[in-house]
């Protein structure tokens, strides 16, 4: 005969399946319903139409500027959906950037950034930034869930911290937010991690 506490285990273990999978169920019917994205953002004179359909776990993503002296049609293939858009000018040199943020498909619904920098006002160039796993700290308990934003002149990465053991729905071990200084890179613009918070 099953004893109160042998009962209690049993149904804490149902009820943690159950919460995953409604969680998993949740998460793939955002991404799949997800708002198609057709919207211009302007800084000034310069403006960029961005267009997504956001209809698939790959979708492609599209950026026509206008404004510059070399205006460009730019077509690239995204994991996942376009989440939020930024145009700012982080580096206070008069030209704006564009911060494109995607959240991949899936629980995990792990983010990831395209974004470029006009030049002078005349062409864009790509900005880049590393992959979380290319820091052994800082990627110790990530499992995703990522959340950007930009604050004052910094692009703010926040994301939850999983200890061993820990369920995707459920991260125990706080949060870590990371942020980053736009600033020159040997050929690009790099998005230059500064400071980290929840180590």
């Amino acid at each position: 005969m099953l004893n109160f506490n042998t009962i209690t285990t049993y149904l804490k273990r149902i009820y943690r399946r159950l919460f995953f999978l409604t969680n998993i169920l949740l998460v793939l019917n955002v991404n799949t319903y997800a708002k198609e994205i057709d919207k211009i953002y302007a800084h000034e004179k310069i403006s960029f139409h961005v267009a997504c359909t956001n209809d698939s776990s790959i979708n492609t993503l599209k950026i026509t500027t206008k404004g510059l002296l070399y205006n460009e049609i730019l077509v690239k293939e995204i994991d996942g959906i376009v989440s939020d858009i930024e145009v700012v000018d982080l580096n206070k040199d008069g030209s704006p950037e564009i911060y494109v943020f995607i959240t991949s498909a899936g629980s995990g619904s792990y983010g990831s950034l395209v974004a470029y920098s006009v030049n002078n006002n005349k062409s864009l160039s790509g900005i880049y930034i590393k992959e979380i796993s290319s820091y052994k700290e800082l990627s110790s308990g990530y499992m995703g869930h990522d959340k950007f934003s930009i604050k004052e002149n910094r692009l703010v990465r926040v994301f939850p911290i999983y200890k061993k053991g820990d369920f995707n729905f459920d991260p125990k071990g706080g949060i870590r937010k990371l942020h980053y200084k736009l600033v020159h890179g040997e050929a690009s613009w790099v998005l230059k991690l500064t400071s980290v918070e929840g180590k």
